[in-house]
């Protein structure tokens, strides 16, 4: 920990509910509990029971292996341009802690994350929290005190023993299923879909759209008695012409929209859950036609398929599994072909390097590649091993640092490149700082 930590850690430790700055409150949230992850509903259940936190408003619990993000902000979008007061919680954020949290629209401040935390930490007592636990129950504290119309909850991980699970919701949405978190989460699709599955209500709409859907998913709808909604089967999507799309659902329904300012084929997927989930809120959040088009076209999620205006090209995804990776891959394949592709890459050890290396390999021409300085961190020896087994040492540079690979990327790449920043979301705020900082 660094001395800034070690600073925040003694002011909390000898204030426990007096921390005076967001950094101090981090800080101490960050040693709090012994695990960075440990799942279960028991803890942070009894805290929230101790607060009272019971929300009037609808929730949208939305989780998936890859998706979540750009499904809650166009959820986000819709609801706003529709003119209802919206709560947003996600999870993790690139550059600051307050991205996790919106309200209507606007990132929560320093001060009201303080107040937030403050309450939970008067409640909890002696139980443990982990740093999203703690965070979970402070941004639904700061949803219930805002007088929100409707909230927007991403899981963290999994679904049924992720900290949003507590909450109840009017209609969960599960994006997609694939390999990842294998750790926590199990080793098949179906043990990873019976996971996600959790989130899940009684009586309640339960929305889909992953297309190979492993059965335990319907079965785990149907023992619970939620309302399964399918992609491909009560709701989809086709493309009408170039700029246009069509969502179409099993009531009758037929809406042509124009494309999302989020990049990328695969967000008509995302964009179409979305619709399904408003679809079966309907009687409680109505919608119109128009506030589904303005918010589709003003939902931005930050390091999703983000391309930064000038030339070169710069594009920066957080794309950290195989799955996610694929999608890249084919967004690259879908632009103009121009010039050569530099990636300035690294990951987290604990993720499937090789799949997403393998994913990518035929995309990039020249591979910068660096350490995360993170607990979880691959060094830049562990990925030119993976990089040297898939036959791609003698494309790969090392760097000391992300920020030093980006500088000699933009140094290096040619006006009709293309400079690739991804890996994971270590990776896209590293260089974006460098951004920022005019590097």
């Amino acid at each position: 920990m660094n001395s800034a930590g070690r600073n925040s850690e003694a002011n909390c430790a000898e204030h426990p509910a007096g921390c005076s700055t967001l950094p101090d409150w981090l800080g101490y949230l960050e040693q709090l509990h012994p695990k960075t992850i440990d799942l279960g509903l028991e803890r942070v259940a009894e805290v929230k029971q101790r607060l009272g936190l019971v929300p009037a408003f609808p929730i949208v619990t939305v989780g998936g292996t890859n998706g979540k993000g750009s499904t809650c902000a166009m959820l986000e979008a819709i609801l706003l341009a529709a003119g209802y007061r919206v709560g947003l919680y996600t999870s993790p954020h690139l550059l600051r802690y307050n991205e996790r949290v919106r309200i209507n629209g606007v990132e929560a401040t320093d001060e009201a994350l303080c107040q937030a935390f403050a309450a939970i930490e008067r409640a909890r007592g002696d139980i443990a929290l982990t740093y999203f636990e703690f965070g979970t129950l402070a941004a639904v504290w700061l949803f219930v005190q805002s007088g929100l119309d409707a909230a927007v909850l991403e899981v963290g991980l999994g679904g049924r023993l992720d900290a949003v699970n507590i909450f109840d919701s009017a209609c969960a949405a599960i994006t997609s299923v694939d390999m990842d978190h294998m750790d926590y989460l199990g080793d098949s699709r179906e043990q990873i879909g019976f996971e996600k599955a959790g989130i899940f209500r009684a009586a309640r709409s339960a929305v889909c759209g992953e297309p190979d859907l492993p059965q335990s998913v319907a079965a785990h709808a149907a023992e619970v008695g939620a309302n399964l909604r399918l992609i491909s089967r009560d709701f989809g999507y086709d493309n009408v012409e170039p700029h246009q799309w069509r969502f179409w659902s099993g009531t009758g329904q037929r809406m042509t929209l124009p494309y999302p300012a989020l990049r990328g084929a695969y967000q008509l997927g995302n964009a179409a859950v979305c619709l399904a989930v408003l679809e079966q809120l309907r009687v409680q959040l109505p919608v119109a036609h128009d506030d589904i088009r303005r918010g589709l076209l003003a939902a931005v999620v930050t390091g999703r398929f983000q391309v930064l205006p000038g030339w070169p090209q710069r594009i920066f995804d957080v794309a950290h599994n195989p799955h996610a990776a694929r999608a890249l891959a084919a967004n690259l394949r879908a632009m103009p072909p121009t010039g050569k592709t530099i990636a300035v890459f690294a990951m987290l050890r604990d993720k499937d390097i090789a799949g997403v290396v393998r994913a990518m390999k035929d995309r990039i021409d020249l591979w910068l590649i660096a350490g995360i300085d993170q607990a979880r961190g691959a060094s830049a020896d562990e990925v030119l091993g993976v990089l040297a087994q898939e036959g791609l040492a003698k494309k790969a540079e090392v760097f000391a640092s992300v920020a030093d690979a980006y500088r000699h990327a933009c140094d290096k790449a040619a006006e009709d490149d293309k400079i690739l920043v991804f890996g994971s979301f270590h990776t896209v705020a590293e260089a974006m700082t460098s951004v920022k900082a005019g590097g």
